[in-house]
């Protein structure tokens, strides 16, 4: 029989492979990935008619994805190697695996309309374009490669019955006429292929109509291969010869015959168990993962009903069904082969006859015609399936202009540009003359859908989503990870090497769209399991349980005005230590006056500003009566649970002009939320560099004005920082920052060049020297985070200790470098007399305090006192009347001069404000005499412990 060899030897050397492609390939036609059409774009033309039933449309296409060949010559090879007992346990494993993905099919389908696109529609919705896209282009590859591997397959069946030899010899039959070569199989594959190019540009109609034909055909076969087992009585079989040497010199001869015994028991026993053996087709030697594998391929092709989502009357109706009966109608349909074969065939002949079917039907031709018509279907299937998927692809944009023609359609809404692409590609394909390799990887390819589909189902289930409410419930998330790790554990066990290379692929696709392709409107899943996943944590963050060792600065930036503020918002940035980070804003206004809240509106402005920025932050605005309320509004309600801040940051209190900052041309901010209020271009500025839509807000004056009108005054101001400390809030006021560029700073400063100054006494209070209060240690605290910082990792700490002459200033140095070994922070100490500048204040004070004269240092024993009178060193009692502006000046000119080389940031101690409003004014011209002219500040109030030497 010779004839018999070349076809039997693509069964099983293509077996892998093939089948791979065959079951998943036969996605049928429109079904494939039909058109994923994303939310904002029209759907697909209303006038494209809809006709297909649960059978013709899912049954039928799913029925003969998962039979196609296997079911002639590959079921003889499992039960042959592994026995019937063994083969069960194979179908049982293999259908759970796919059964677990058939639920999710089943899921997804029945949650609300189904567009074309069957499993890519699925996957883009749920997980988002990246995931959609990046499979999508893989299945529309892998059902190419399986359109062209099923056109070779049915060439090299059609060559096996009728090809003349190739070597010249003499044909063994009348019929084998064709000539035979590569050109010539290569022209006769063209010629398959033309045939389903013709039925693919018809359209979904015609070929529903094509694999009624082609169903009814393989169904008459199969038919007649159970009554062969029957009708058949027990004869001889010729058996082909071993493409490959299977036995040594020294071993026995291959056996040439085998029996059909019809149904014995003995024939049952001795096929129960595994008996591995060599493939007679290939020479190698199989083992249980290398015939599960082969065997699994038979199991895939369930998506092929889903597929033809677009073509169908009601896809959330008939998927379910239709899948469903067809996985139960194979399963049984192959067991009961199985069976069959156990029973009535020698193992010799399962082991080295893979086409021994033909040999005991009642008619030998009807198992060659049921190879042709499943191969051919299979070849058409994967074709038109791979035209839908193209589509869906165009219409969803996400490679822009580079598949725009394959948007195109007929009236009948059939995608006939992509239909040519298709077929022009499957074409290219077929010149390669073999896909045995290819096959494996188109296998590996349909399994990573398979598991992406598992993948979104389980996303929408653990993202507890509302609007996730099937209609089909016969699911868990646990099915879901099951479907998932089957897939990846059989992807591995058919080829880990392509298993690898094909999730790489994936990947190297899903970075490409994430960058290339514009934002959809389809929803993203991750936004929902986030917001899952945090609001979970959220709960589990309890605020009873902090602990100063785990404490990091939680910021709430007051914002006027974004356009002046972009240097403080980026430094504060770099301070937070990923910790919560908020810009505040107040809107002056009564929402009773108002027709609607006009901060939702600005939302988006701001959001792009974070965006723009590159910083990690959130935004808070709200409306008030007055700033002073607003931020005590933001103080009481930023933050959920344990992430609240605990640090307020305000500009400092000032007539310095501001600067826009905003006038990059790259940002791009939203249409202002008040219509009537005209968009401010600085006059200074070309046009050219302005960004040509709104910024934000105008500009204030010198003043603090805006439009004319005082929006804070310094009593208010200084109230704002007294209402952050009675609710314990740490506080810092920032000064010239609008002078700070971190861009620059940090690029023009070499290494060691960078310096960050900090003075942790309170210079306002030159009766107390206190280091080692909570303010002292939170200002170390906050220049030790900002030294963390990646890009601020090489500037220097340096820490003044002011001393006065007669005080052991050897000892005090000693002492706080000892604490600052402590506490693993590393500075240098820098000593500063400043007797000149204590001496100003108690000339000031004309000798009052007699207790202290002037000049007088602090002893050894007061230092260590001060320790723990943090309310005395914080209090500000009457200082603001007391304190002289020489003294103030004095002590402005002693920071200065210590500036050399310039530092890139000072941190000052902020005194509490006094407890009597009254001197509100007063003290704030106090620090603005102490910070005049200074540069970028910080003037920092602490109250809560930062700062621990415990392990």
């Amino acid at each position: 029989m010779p004839e018999r060899t070349p076809l039997l030897h693509y069964r099983l050397s293509a077996s892998v492979n093939e089948q791979s492609g065959e079951h998943q390939r036969c996605v049928p036609g429109n079904a494939v990935q039909g058109t994923p059409a994303s939310s904002t774009r029209k759907s697909a033309p209303s006038s494209q008619p809809k006709k297909l039933s649960t059978f013709f449309g899912v049954v039928i296409p799913t029925l003969l994805s998962m039979f196609s060949v296997v079911v002639f010559l590959r079921i003889g090879f499992v039960v042959g190697q592994c026995g019937l007992i063994q083969a069960i346990i194979m179908f049982l494993v293999a259908y759970f695996i796919i059964s677990m993905t058939v639920l999710s099919v089943c899921a997804i389908s029945t949650n609300g309309a189904l567009d074309a696109g069957g499993a890519y529609y699925m996957i883009s919705r749920a997980l988002g374009p990246e995931f959609g896209g990046s499979l999508g282009v893989m299945f529309f590859l892998a059902n190419v490669c399986s359109s062209a591997l099923f056109v070779l397959g049915l060439v090299e069946a059609i060559m096996a019955s009728f090809g003349k030899p190739e070597d010249g010899g003499q044909a063994a039959s009348s019929l084998q006429v064709l000539p035979a070569g590569y050109w010539w199989s290569l022209l006769y594959g063209t010629g398959i292929l033309l045939i389903c190019l013709l039925v693919c540009l018809v359209g979904a109609e015609i070929y529903a109509k094509a694999t009624f034909i082609i169903f009814l055909i393989v169904m008459v076969v199969l038919a007649t291969v159970f009554i062969s087992f029957f009708a058949v009585h027990p004869h001889t079989i010729t058996l082909p010869a071993p493409s490959q040497p299977v036995s040594n010199d020294t071993g026995p001869a291959p056996p040439t015959t085998a029996n059909f015994t019809g149904f014995k028991l003995d024939t049952l026993q001795s096929n129960l168990w595994a008996d591995y053996a060599v493939d007679y087709t290939t020479g190698t030697m199989m083992s249980f993962a290398t015939v599960f594998a082969v065997m699994f391929n038979g199991c895939t092709g369930i998506m092929a009903g889903s597929n033809m989502s677009g073509d169908l009357k009601n896809p959330s109706y008939s998927i379910p069904r239709g899948t469903i009966t067809a996985v139960i109608f194979t399963f049984i349909t192959y067991n009961l082969l199985s069976l069959l074969l156990a029973c009535s065939c020698d193992r010799i002949l399962l082991q080295r006859d893979y086409s021994f079917l033909r040999d005991i039907n009642v008619w030998h031709p009807f198992v060659t015609i049921g190879v042709y018509s499943s191969t051919l279907s299979a070849a058409m299937s994967n074709l038109i399936g791979a035209s839908r998927i193209l589509y869906a692809l165009a219409r969803d944009d996400l490679f822009g202009m580079v598949l725009c023609l394959a948007k195109k359609t007929s009236r009948n809404g059939n995608p006939w540009v992509s239909v040519l692409i298709s077929w022009f590609l499957v074409q290219l394909v077929l010149f390669s003359g073999k896909l045995n390799t290819i096959a494996s990887i188109v296998t590996i390819f349909f399994l990573l859908v398979y598991a992406a589909v598992d993948l979104a189902c389980l996303a929408l289930e653990w993202a507890s989503a509302p609007n996730f409410r099937p209609t089909f419930r016969l699911f868990t998330w646990y099915t879901c990870v099951f479907g998932i790790v089957g897939c990846a554990v059989m992807m591995f066990l058919i080829n880990s090497i392509y298993a690898s290379a094909a999730i790489a692929f994936m990947l190297l696709l899903l970075l490409l769209i994430h960058y290339l392709s514009p934002t959809s409107s389809w929803g993203y899943i991750s936004q929902a399991l986030i917001f899952h996943q945090v609001r979970k944590y959220l709960l589990m963050l309890d605020v009873r349980k902090d602990h100063v060792k785990f404490w990091r600065p939680q910021v709430l930036l007051m914002v006027s005005n974004p356009r002046s503020c972009v240097g403080l918002i980026t430094f504060i940035n770099d301070v937070k230590k990923s910790g919560l980070y908020v810009l505040g804003h107040v809107q002056l206004g009564d929402l009773d006056t108002l027709p609607s809240d006009p901060l939702q509106a600005r939302y988006d402005s701001w959001l792009s500003l974070v965006d723009h920025l590159n910083i990690k932050a959130f935004v808070n605005l709200t409306l008030a009566d007055s700033v002073r309320h607003g931020i005590q509004h933001l103080l009481f309600i930023s933050g959920l649970g344990g992430m609240r801040p605990n640090t307020l940051v305000l500009g400092f209190y000032d007539d310095c002009p501001p600067e826009d900052k905003l006038t990059d041309p790259t940002f791009v901010t939203l249409e202002p939320a008040d219509p009537t209020v005209a968009p401010t271009v600085d006059p200074t500025h070309d046009p050219e560099d302005v960004c040509p839509t709104y910024h934000f807000y105008p500009l204030r004056d010198v003043g603090g004005r805006v439009e004319g009108g005082k929006v804070l005054g310094p009593q208010e101001y200084v109230a704002v920082i007294a209402d952050a400390v009675k609710m314990s809030k740490n506080v810092a006021l920032a000064r010239y920052f609008h002078q700070f560029d971190r861009a620059s700073t940090l690029s023009s400063s070499g290494k060691g060049s960078l310096y960050v100054d900090v003075w942790p006494v309170n210079l306002m209070r030159p009766d107390s020297s206190s280091y080692v209060d909570t303010c002292s240690f939170f200002l170390l605290q906050l220049a030790c985070v900002l030294n963390m910082v990646r890009d601020w990792r090489h500037a220097r700490l340096r820490l003044f200790l002011c001393v006065e002459e007669g005080r052991s200033m050897r000892g005090t140095e000693e002492k706080l470098r000892g604490l600052l070994k402590q506490l693993r922070i590393k500075a240098n100490v820098l000593t500063v007399p400043w007797d000149q500048q204590v001496a100003l204040h108690w000339q000031r004070q004309g000798g009052a305090d007699k207790s202290k004269p002037p000049g007088q240092s602090l002893k050894e024993e007061e230092f260590e006192e001060d320790e723990g009178d943090d309310d005395f060193v914080n209090s500000f009692p009457s200082n603001a009347t007391r304190m002289s502006d020489e003294y103030l000046s004095a002590v402005n000119r002693l920071i200065l001069d210590q500036a050399c080389p310039p530092p890139a940031v000072r941190f000052l101690y902020l005194p509490r404000p006094p407890a009597d409003t009254r001197r509100y004014t007063s003290y704030l011209s106090q620090l603005d005499l102490l910070t005049k002219g200074l540069g970028p500040t910080l003037l920092i109030h602490g109250v809560t412990p930062v700062i621990t030497t415990d392990l």
